[in-house]
């Protein structure tokens, strides 16, 4: 069982002061952080019995791209400053585990190097400057991108108690967003994000579009109407508006919302195998991890970070058998209650 507590020790014991802070925060009072990984435990299984589980299989698909277990490495920021592999260490971990990372935007490492390891998902911000939004777009679709996922609840960064770490890593994940000026106005994301850069970066990359940020019905639909090939229920890791409703209590609404028409994923907060069978259960197609990703990769490199996706791998088999389910797919809404 993975011991998230003594990981996050271990890292910050690492990471340099404001680096671990960087990650570490949330938005406003951190309400929203405080409530992730608890909101998940409030939901309590319901297993079912007298089932032959004796061959359980962990493996499922998101758009059509086979993953060993429903889990994805979500985009986080500047992963150079966690460990000098970086990105291309969690993409190596990430592809010898059976999983899928999905590329921050605000990348340390060029696309085309992650690209080169194998298949990843690219997180892109509209920024002010759309021009540079759609070179990231077009730059990931070349370097092997297999979607898009365009974070959809930031139209302007939030404040949070740590502000940048005092030094970035000198490479971004394309030319235009080397060396970048946090003060430049063109790199801040645009306040009239609207349904048409959906449209437009469909469009102009030729992958499927992934919403994120996602925590009613309502965003929901409109994220599909405007082409959305799938939703992910999140919170930004609680580094966004502070006080929302936690990702377990609006994920069955959502999944409501969008029936059969998308697939849906979700974050914050998820860290054992039980939160995954959850996450299942309330109509989730997988989830996304985050922080435990980064404190894995700054205590042990690419190898830690493998050892953290193939230890929840085995906790996701392990709920599986014990809720007696056969596979991802036999998980249903039966086996939770709140």
């Amino acid at each position: 069982m993975i011991d998230h507590e003594a990981l996050r020790r271990r890292a910050q014991e690492l990471l340099a002061d404001d680096v671990f802070a960087y990650y570490a925060a949330g938005a406003g009072a951190e309400v929203t952080l405080a409530r992730e990984a608890r909101a998940w435990d409030d939901v309590l299984l319901q297993p079912r019995v007298l089932r032959d589980v004796s061959r359980t299989t962990t493996v499922t698909q998101v758009l059509g791209h086979p993953l060993a277990a429903p889990v994805l490495v979500a985009p986080t920021a500047a992963q150079r400053l966690a460990h000098p592999s970086g990105e291309v260490g969690v993409a190596l971990a990430a592809r010898g585990t059976g999983a899928l990372m999905v590329l921050s935007m605000r990348s340390s490492t060029p696309v085309e190097e992650v690209g080169a390891v194998g298949p990843f998902w690219q997180q892109l911000y509209v920024l002010r400057d759309r021009g540079i939004t759609d070179e990231v777009a077009r730059r990931a679709a070349a370097a092997g991108a297999l979607a898009l996922v365009v974070t959809v609840d930031t139209p302007q960064v939030a404040s949070k108690r740590a502000g940048a770490p005092a030094v970035l890593p000198p490479l971004g994940i394309v030319p235009a967003l080397d060396q970048r000026d946090v003060d430049d106005p063109r790199l801040r994301q645009a306040p009239d994000v609207g349904p048409h850069d959906l449209e437009r970066l469909a469009e102009l990359s030729g992958l499927p579009v992934v919403a994120k940020g996602v925590l009613s019905a309502q965003a929901a639909r409109d994220c599909v109407a405007a082409g959305a090939a799938a939703v992910v229920v999140s919170t930004h890791g609680g580094r966004q508006l502070d006080g929302v409703v936690p990702s377990p209590v609006a994920l069955p609404q959502v999944v409501e919302a969008v029936g059969a028409r998308v697939e849906v994923y979700v974050d914050g907060g998820v860290r054992t195998g039980s939160h995954v069978l959850t996450a299942l259960a309330l109509g989730a197609r997988a989830v996304l991890v985050g922080r435990p990703v980064l404190w894995a990769l700054a205590a042990g490199g690419s190898h830690g970070v493998s050892a953290l996706l193939a230890e929840l791998t085995e906790e996701v088999r392990e709920a599986l058998v014990l809720a007696g389910c056969r596979s991802c797919a036999d998980v249903g809404p039966d086996l939770v209650r709140r």
